[in-house]
């Protein structure tokens, strides 16, 4: 576990998590491990699925939502783990419920934020918008009133969100929570537990990249050290070096956003000031409509983005909840199995 400045700190804040599946107490049979092999390479699976061909891929919204219909996934496949484990209410410490509605309250929270923003920069779409309509006309003050569009959406772009500047106490609530509870003699549990260590990696991962490139910041960012007897430690560890590695790469650069879409509408604008600022040469006018459809291009897949990407974060935390009350329901009725999401509950928002 690592923040730019702490890249020497251990990944295991409470001890080593790879012990507690250890031999010691009870063992894990070749059927249970048969089913937590099956459940990892479906994890690697996933973050296969997340690097992409090309660095330019990188930050784009399509990435963002794919990687949080994953996460949802991921979380999905956890509660079908406990499922099929049938692993009794009563094999829970106090401690594993503890720590499960922690983990839940900074999910909700973070998801919360990152709806925030999302629907932040969707209200912008609307100086977009006027923009694009005010540059229908070719009069001078159709022009202005354009450029005064495109200055109050750029401004509005680059304000910052109070909601996302407290992701990095969220952050490091989440790391704190990647070991769990020892687990007493449960072969069970012991299971449960590894898979819910590969899950909580990719959750924070994505939680960590989605907050950096919201915040505009690095500071956000979280370099996970994970340990190779891990079956998908090799391709995640790759996958981290390859976002992490281009956000900061884009960062340097000064450019105004990292997400992809952003920057293409900021491109667009660039090449069409100086025309309709009549600052370059009358010639180039020919080439506003041009630029004009591109722009509208950029803002229209900026806008659909950001909703497809919205309707992602929602389902994770409709993922989130359901697993709360799920979880509430069987320990107010003593049920005997656990239907639930592990790892992820509480609060409403």
């Amino acid at each position: 576990m690592s923040r730019a400045q702490d890249a020497n700190r251990s990944f295991f804040p409470f001890g080593n998590p790879f012990r507690m599946i250890s031999p010691k107490g009870s063992k894990i049979s070749h059927q249970l491990l048969l089913v937590l092999q099956a459940f990892e390479a479906t994890l690697e699976e996933r973050l296969t699925r997340l690097i992409p061909e090309s660095k330019d891929e990188i930050l784009s919204l399509s990435w963002m939502t794919l990687a949080m219909r994953l996460l949802c996934e991921s979380h999905s496949d956890i509660k079908t783990l406990t499922t099929e484990l049938e692993l009794p209410v009563n094999d829970w410490d106090a401690k594993w419920i503890d720590v499960y509605f922690d983990i839940s309250m900074k999910l909700l929270d973070i998801c919360n934020a990152f709806s925030s923003e999302l629907s932040r920069m969707s209200q912008g779409q609307l100086l977009l918008q006027c923009a694009l309509h005010s540059l229908g006309s070719s009069s001078s003050e159709q022009y202005d009133r354009a450029c005064s569009s495109f200055d109050g959406w750029k401004q509005h772009i680059s304000s910052g969100n109070p909601r996302i500047e407290k992701c990095g106490s969220i952050l490091d609530g989440l790391l704190g929570s990647l070991d769990l509870p020892k687990v007493k003699k449960s072969a069970k549990g012991k299971v449960l537990v590894q898979a819910m260590y590969g899950v909580k990696v990719l959750t924070v991962f994505v939680c960590s990249v989605f907050a950096a490139a919201f915040s505009g910041s690095t500071k956000n960012m979280l370099d996970l050290d994970v340990a190779d007897v891990y079956s998908w430690a090799p391709t995640f560890k790759r996958l981290q070096n390859l976002v992490n590695e281009e956000i900061r790469v884009r960062f340097s650069c000064g450019r105004f956003a990292v997400l992809n879409e952003l920057e293409s509408v900021d491109s667009s604008l660039k090449e069409l000031y100086p025309i309709i600022r009549g600052v370059v040469d009358p010639t180039e006018m020919k080439l506003l409509p041009e630029i004009v459809g591109q722009l509208g291009r950029s803002s229209g897949n900026l806008s659909q983005g950001l909703d497809l990407l919205a309707k992602e974060v929602d389902s994770f935390f409709q993922v989130v909840l359901t697993g709360r009350d799920a979880l509430l329901s069987n320990l107010r009725s003593g049920a005997t199995v656990i239907h639930s999401n592990v790892g992820v509950t509480e609060m409403q928002r």
